[in-house]
């Protein structure tokens, strides 16, 4: 599969950078020690590895399949139940155990990694996990390659993410969602309202300002209100100077808090009044508000993008049954359904088409399905090398851990 680059230059230029660079959605400040090792234990790797050995596929069998993903991540009633599960159970017969078992990707690896290594089922038939950590699981040889013919929805992938520098016509990988990095506020102790990283360091915000601890989500908006293109040519003074930024709002407290997934629980009950967060985060929290009590928005410099992507595990014993699940969500009416609810942007085509028969101003929502203003405010971080992710990362480590 290898499609030509649309016209349009906008997507044409998110979509070169795509397939040049990946980035990460999450990392929380927890466990980020065994995170950091688990980077170093992967860039170590010899090339010489054992080449592994997919496992005996029993779906025809054991109609069950296992689905490990993110808090916050898919459809949901008011009882706890996801829908659209529910509905591919009924279709297929295959039964689903979803787990929502990924705090990020660093730390999600480090509990993984010794079964991946050895080819064993890691309890999961397939994980959502984003473009650079995907990369690794490719690289490092953990994933099977999917079959497409049980996979015939895969045409309604969008064109833009069907070829990948990391996986070349989508063998080993297929988008689940995707995002934006940015700031929010609390409208009502804020209510002037913020329009660029700057703002966040207003003294009136002092304690108040919470920021990822996704190193590229964090610094990638730092950079930019400095002045970078993240997804271009930048280095060790560019970093540097965005490591000062960073470290003086840490060390003077003007940040309170460092964190992945859990910066919602401190949006919520009042800890913090700011936030470097993620897009489609604040939608569902002000729904379960019940009213708009925070805003979101694309910093004026720029936010980030990037995505989360399915991969069946090497020691995954059902990955026929983890086809279907995919080829399922690949439906548009499905895909609407579930953009409806996580508010992330959807890579399924036609399902910007099935969103209007839900609600109309859901198919206008920018956080979902961006027009090419909206995209031409974000950029992907550029891929690291092994060197400067060592580096990067330990310095923004050294920050976390004080």
């Amino acid at each position: 599969m290898n499609r030509q680059l649309p016209e349009d230059p906008i997507i044409r230029r998110l979509v070169q950078q795509a397939r040049a660079h990946q980035l990460s959605r999450r990392t929380m400040l927890a466990g980020t020690g065994a995170g950091a090792v688990a980077l170093g234990l992967a860039a170590c790797t010899p090339s010489g590895r054992t080449v592994l050995t997919p496992a005996e596929d029993v779906s025809d069998t054991d109609k069950t399949v296992r689905w490990a993903n993110w808090p916050a991540y898919i459809d949901e009633d008011d009882d706890g139940n996801y829908p659209t599960i529910e509905g591919f159970q009924e279709k297929t017969g295959i039964s689903v155990e979803y787990l929502i078992d990924v705090d990020d990707n660093n730390t999600y690896y480090a509990k993984v990694r010794d079964q991946l290594a050895l080819g064993q089922d890691i309890g999961a038939d397939t994980v959502c996990l984003t473009d650079w950590m995907i990369t690794r699981w490719i690289n490092l040889g953990f994933v099977q390659d999917l079959d497409h013919a049980n996979i015939p929805n895969i045409s309604n992938l969008t064109p833009e993410f069907a070829d990948t520098d990391f996986d070349p016509g989508r063998q080993k990988s297929i988008p689940w969602q995707g995002g934006f990095a940015g700031i929010c506020w609390n409208i009502e102790k804020v209510p002037n309202g913020l329009k660029s990283v700057s703002d966040l360091w207003d003294p009136s915000l002092k304690g108040r300002v919470g920021v990822l601890s996704e190193m590229r989500d964090t610094m990638g908006v730092i950079l930019q209100d400095e002045g970078v293109d993240i997804s271009g040519d930048w280095g060790d003074d560019e970093w540097a100077k965005a490591m000062d930024v960073f470290r003086e709002q840490v060390e003077s407290g003007q940040i309170g808090a460092v964190r992945g997934n859990s910066y919602l629980e401190d949006l919520v009950n009042g800890d913090t009044l700011a936030a470097i967060c993620w897009s489609g985060d604040i939608t569902l929290i002000n729904a379960e508000a019940g009213e708009e009590k925070w805003k979101f928005a694309i910093p004026e410099a720029g936010g980030t993008l990037w995505n989360d992507n399915f991969v069946v595990p090497m020691g995954s014993p059902h990955k026929k049954n983890a086809e279907a699940l995919i080829n399922y969500y690949y439906e548009p009416e499905v895909a609407a359904e579930v953009a409806a609810w996580v508010n992330y942007v959807t890579p399924v085509v036609g399902a910007k088409e099935a969103a209007i028969a839900i609600d109309p101003e859901l198919a206008e929502n920018q956080l979902i399905f961006p027009d090419d203003d909206t995209l031409s405010q974000v950029h992907v971080f550029r891929k690291l090398s092994n060197a400067e992710e060592q580096q990067y990362g330990s310095e923004f480590q050294s920050v976390l851990l004080g």
